[in-house]
Formats: structure tokens, C-alpha cells, sequence
């Protein structure tokens, strides 16, 4: 089994690096339209995880957060200009919430604890993509959700062990990825939904 790892990790590396071309092209087209304030926490956490992974002992699941925090940081950049939010009431909240949990986490020196507090931190700009996606699910790029889950699930393979301080981070990834596209879908529904409604009428 010690052997697939290294092929596991790369292979979760991979699959991630492909989830944002399709992402990225989609806001060229104006069809997919990030939450600035979801990606500009991201970008923050990704960068916190990789160091505290880093410091935790991972190996080859690093590939995976590597390449996420690469993606994350690059589709911020250009959210800043074919992205929309920042400013309403739900975007300042959360925002505020993840300075706080960063406050909290800049004062621990235990690794596990920053790692939960950078979980909780994404939390708050999750929901914020999460919530759009279902009210607005064609602002979003179905496949580049999909495609992350996959490489999550594979990231925590790529750990090698059980070890709660590594799997918790992708772990988590995969169930954040996963409420994006849960949120595509029921946002789907709903407007299939409101248009059969307003046929009958």
C-alpha cells in the first residue's frame, strides 16, 4: 500500500489542477461569476493549511493542497474582476467571522487546534458559495466541484494513515466540495420547479 501512495497523491494533484481550466474559462464567458469574499477567504486558509500540513508531517497529500492553494489563489485574482459580492450584509458576516477565527488562530501554537480553526474559518466562506450556487446555480461551474471532490477523496488516501491532524483538512475539503454541488443541483430543481408552477398557472 506504501507504494500507491506517492501514485495517489500525484494522481489527486492532477485531478484538482484540471478542476480550475474549466472554472476559469466559464468566468472568461461570464457564465460562471465566483463569491469574492468565498475565494478570498480560501485563498487565506489554503495558504494557513499548506504550512500547517506541512508542519504536521504530510507528505504526499501535499501535492493536493499545493495545487489547490495555486487554483484558489489565481481564480481570487481574477474573481476581483469577473466575480461578484464583497459587500452585502452575508459577505461582511462571514468575513468577520474568518478574522476572527484567524485572530484565534494566530494566537495557539498547537497545530491540531489551527487546523480545526482554519476548518471552521472556511466554513464561513463556504456557505457563501454554497448559498449562491443554489440560488443562482448557472453562476457556477458544475464540473470544477465534481472534479475537486475527487481529488479530496483521493488527498485523504494520499495520507497513508490515521492520522487525525492530516485527514481532517482534505477530509473536510471533500465535504465542502461536495455541498457546492449538492447546491448546484438543488438549485437546479428549484427553478425547474418555479417554471413548472408558472406553466400551470
Amino acid at each position: 500500500m506504501e507504494a500507491v501512495i506517492p501514485v495517489i497523491g500525484v494522481l489527486a494533484g492532477l485531478i484538482s489542477l484540471t478542476a480550475f481550466p474549466p472554472y476559469i474559462f466559464d468566468m472568461f464567458k461570464g457564465t460562471t461569476r465566483p463569491e469574492r469574499a468565498s475565494w478570498f477567504i480560501w485563498t487565506v486558509l489554503s495558504i494557513i493549511a499548506f504550512t500547517t500540513q506541512i508542519a504536521e508531517g504530510a507528505r504526499w497529500s501535499l501535492i493536493l493542497i499545493g495545487v489547490q492553494t495555486f487554483g484558489i489563489t489565481l481564480t481570487f485574482l481574477l474573481s476581483l474582476k469577473f466575480g461578484y459580492g464583497g459587500l452585502k450584509k452575508r459577505d461582511i458576516v462571514s468575513l468577520i467571522v474568518a478574522s476572527f477565527g484567524l485572530v484565534l488562530w494566530g494566537i495557539t501554537n498547537q497545530p491540531i487546534l489551527a487546523l480545526v480553526l482554519v476548518i471552521i474559518i472556511d466554513i464561513a466562506g463556504a456557505w457563501l458559495t454554497v448559498y449562491k450556487a443554489y440560488r443562482d446555480p448557472e453562476s457556477e461551474t458544475e464540473i470544477t466541484w465534481w472534479l475537486d471532490s475527487v481529488a479530496s477523496s483521493l488527498g485523504v488516501i494520499a495520507v497513508g494513515a490515521i492520522t487525525p491532524s492530516l485527514l481532517l483538512y482534505p477530509g473536510y475539503l471533500v465535504l465542502a466540495n461536495f455541498s457546492v454541488v449538492v447546491g448546484i443541483r438543488l438549485g437546479r430543481m428549484r427553478k425547474r420547479s418555479s417554471v413548472k408552477i408558472a406553466k400551470n398557472q
